[in-house]
């Protein structure tokens, strides 16, 4: 049975776990472990003796490739910030290309126009939850359709439904104004990348995911010459370098995603840090002259470079 999914947020070569294990996405890290025990121990090989060797496979396949992916990477501190980063980036995007997506279920449809969102999209989460994985043969499809789910409150969340448009007075639909009432203009069309830099952003963004940040630098690398005024792309470059403890190609990243866009998260929330390690980088370390150039470079400090203890010191 094949494991890939191509609906929802996995559609943008986006790993939903929220979608695995059929939580919300403000779900917290209480709910996400408790939900967890519950689906390993659904999958586990002891919990049912009279099942085929074809199931006790699909359910370690499922476990050991989705279920556990999933919540490792919702779980540990660092890369649930990372991730839920990404996420909010991914929020935005769905609004811009908002025209574009197409839903497949009746449950995402009713989901885009619920007037309460917040509330419909929790209980239809919840519903889906008690039966997710009775039948392991429908997993995929029920986690396809929970991502869906996903998509849809992201993007209503993000400021935009899905739902139609009012239609527009029987005077404007006659060609005539009402009177005393100025004719709106059309809200003007959403920016929209290179679609090939997307291409780019999008694989970038899954081997962030995988920790796989030199294969992702490359990719932004390519976006920047196709659109060098994505603060997306800049932001998500900075992020790569400093996960490689390259903290001065990250900071000018950094500043020229700020200045592309002075609301972008994850600038935000790392320039300030980087800045106060520069400063301390440039006060505390010492030059050494280098063995092959005789050039002088600062001294790393110990534990993976100066981010070591951030990042556990691991260049990918």
């Amino acid at each position: 049975m094949s494991l890939k999914i191509d609906r929802g947020l996995f559609k943008y070569d986006f790993i939903d776990h929220h979608a695995v294990l059929c939580v919300s996405v403000d779900a917290d890290v209480k709910d996400i472990r408790k939900r967890y025990l519950q689906i390993a121990r659904r999958l586990h090989p002891d919990s049912n003796a009279s099942a085929t060797p074809g199931e006790k496979k699909l359910a370690s396949e499922l476990l050991s490739k989705l279920v556990n992916p999933a919540y490792e990477a919702l779980s540990g501190d660092r890369t649930r910030t990372e991730y839920m980063i990404i996420l909010s980036q991914m929020g935005k995007r769905l609004v811009q290309d908002s025209a574009s997506i197409e839903l497949t279920t009746d449950l995402a449809r009713q989901l885009a126009a619920a007037p309460n969102i917040d509330h419909s999209y929790k209980t239809a989460i919840a519903k889906i939850a008690e039966t997710q994985y009775n039948s392991l043969q429908q997993v995929i499809p029920i986690i396809a359709q929970i991502s869906e789910l996903n998509l849809v409150y992201l993007m209503r969340s993000a400021g935009k439904a899905l739902s139609s448009p009012p239609p527009a007075p029987k005077s404007a639909q006659n060609g005539n104004t009402p009177p005393n009432t100025a004719a709106a203009p059309p809200p003007p069309a959403p920016p929209k990348e290179d679609s090939a830099a997307e291409q780019y952003i999008r694989r970038a963004q899954t081997l962030i995911e995988k920790n796989q940040f030199a294969q992702a630098k490359v990719e932004l690398q390519d976006a920047l010459k196709l659109a060098p005024k994505s603060g997306r792309c800049h932001s998500l470059i900075a992020l790569v370098y400093l996960k490689q403890n390259q903290l001065k190609m990250a900071k000018i990243h950094f500043d020229n995603a700020l200045k592309l866009d002075p609301n972008d998260q994850i600038a935000l929330s790392w320039k300030p840090k980087i800045d106060k390690a520069l400063a301390q980088q440039s006060g505390g370390s010492k030059a050494t002259p280098s063995a092959k150039t005789g050039n002088t470079q600062p001294e790393k400090s110990g534990g993976g470079g100066l981010f070591g203890g951030l990042f556990g010191g691991n260049k990918k």
